[in-house]
């Protein structure tokens, strides 16, 4: 367990100060889009100069280090309860170590239990397969961007969304319009269609974990992405609120088999400082994603 606890430790260090390179190519390109003399422009170059200070140094892209989220899947070599405590161990040094601010805070008391771990903390999904080894993809949600996220239900009159995509697409658009700069945009946006109210959320969560650049199999969602980010970035929002032609950085989108009574669309959004990473360990060897 102690060497898992090592290699989680190095996971999470890496998801707090190190920008994904899809996420930072697609910076570097809507900063030269907006222009370094407009406001749009030299704010995304000061995130981008923030991102590479915290690689330097090994501190968090962000002071507030979110909610850690992992996504496990294990072979038969492996114990579930052994890598649970072994990611508990994991962040707790993490958050002793500064890589993490204690976040887990008791909504009964408001007592912090300063090593972010507390009741359903870190959020931990398990998979197990039949091959030997070990991944694990995690992220590393912030508060302020999960603020902003939403759910709705279709048919919704206000926003004249009937039970198809076209009413996803006006769901997506009022969500992205009311969050404004408070998400701390550009964002990436997470569509989960179906499921019941839980499932339809963990779904689009699910879909940040997709890299920027992927392709939707589903050529319908693929196709509703691609409008969704245009329209998205015709808004004017911009980083920070601040105006411009980048305001979301991705649309994913995902779906769940639904009850005939319910449709719901439910939206996720993740700030700039899109933290995530991803580790694989088998054969005894580890790399890191």
């Amino acid at each position: 367990m102690q060497k898992l606890s090592e290699h989680f430790l190095e996971l999470i260090r890496r998801a707090s100060t190190i920008l994904p390179e899809d996420v930072r190519k697609a910076m570097e390109d809507a900063a030269v889009r907006e222009g370094k003399s407009s406001s749009a422009g030299s704010t995304l170059l000061k995130m981008l100069e923030n991102a590479t200070e915290a690689e330097k140094t090994s501190t968090p892209i962000c002071q507030d280090t979110g909610t850690l989220v992992f996504y496990v899947h294990y072979g038969p070599e492996y114990r579930q309860k052994a890598i649970q405590d072994a990611i508990l161990e994991a962040t707790a040094d993490a958050t002793a170590r500064y890589y993490l601010r204690p976040n887990a805070v008791d909504p009964v008391t408001g007592k912090n239990s300063g090593n972010n771990i507390g009741n359903g903390l870190p959020y931990i999904h398990f998979d197990q397969g039949e091959k030997p080894g070990l991944s694990i993809r995690l992220m590393l949600k912030g508060g302020g961007s999960e603020n902003v996220g939403a759910q709705y239900k279709l048919p919704d009159s206000n926003l004249g969304a009937g039970r198809d995509l076209e009413g996803v697409r006006r769901c997506a658009i009022d969500a992205v319009f009311q969050a404004q700069g408070k998400g701390c945009g550009p964002g990436t946006i997470g569509l989960g269609i179906g499921g019941d109210r839980g499932t339809a959320f963990l779904e689009s969560k699910e879909q940040l974990f997709r890299a920027l650049d992927d392709r939707n199999p589903d050529s319908l969602l693929a196709e509703l992405e691609d409008r969704l980010y245009r329209e998205l970035n015709e808004l004017g929002i911009g980083p920070m609120g601040f105006g411009g032609k980048t305001t979301v950085l991705g649309v994913k989108i995902g779906t769940r088999h639904r009850l005939p009574a319910c449709y719901f669309v439910s939206v996720s959004y993740i700030c700039w400082a899109y933290r995530r990473a991803s580790m694989i360990l088998k054969e005894g060897k580890v790399s890191y994603d």
